[in-house]
């Protein structure tokens, strides 16, 4: 259950197109806030505002690295949102095979029998 809900928190933070960005630049590799703003349309101090809603949503650490922080995902939250889409990917999929096995039995011609 708390994997589940550390799941959906991921998929809600990442639901905002900056925070995607941000996500997607710290898969790049580790960086800090004053990097992470550069290009986008917002300020610093929004940059650590959505850096802020990705740690709580477990997708992102930070550590001190002098006075700046340096920012790197977290592999613990991206693990929870994989395992719940893996779970219901596997669910969807024994789905599909039943139908596909319904709808192959019902377009067999059925054998006569002979007389």
């Amino acid at each position: 259950m708390a994997n589940t809900v550390r799941a959906i928190e991921g998929f809600a933070a990442l639901a905002d197109p900056t925070r995607r960005t941000i996500f997607e630049r710290l898969s790049e590799r580790p960086a800090a806030v004053g990097e992470l703003a550069r290009g986008l349309p917002v300020s610093r101090p929004a940059v650590s505002q959505h850096l802020r809603v990705l740690k709580e949503a477990g997708l992102v650490t930070e550590v001190a690295a002098g006075t700046r922080r340096i920012y790197r995902l977290d592999p613990r939250g991206i693990g929870a949102m994989r395992d719940w889409l893996d779970a219901h990917w596997a669910t969807a999929l024994d789905a599909f095979r039943e139908f596909a096995d319904r709808e192959f039995d019902g377009a067999q011609p059925e054998k006569r029998k002979r007389k």
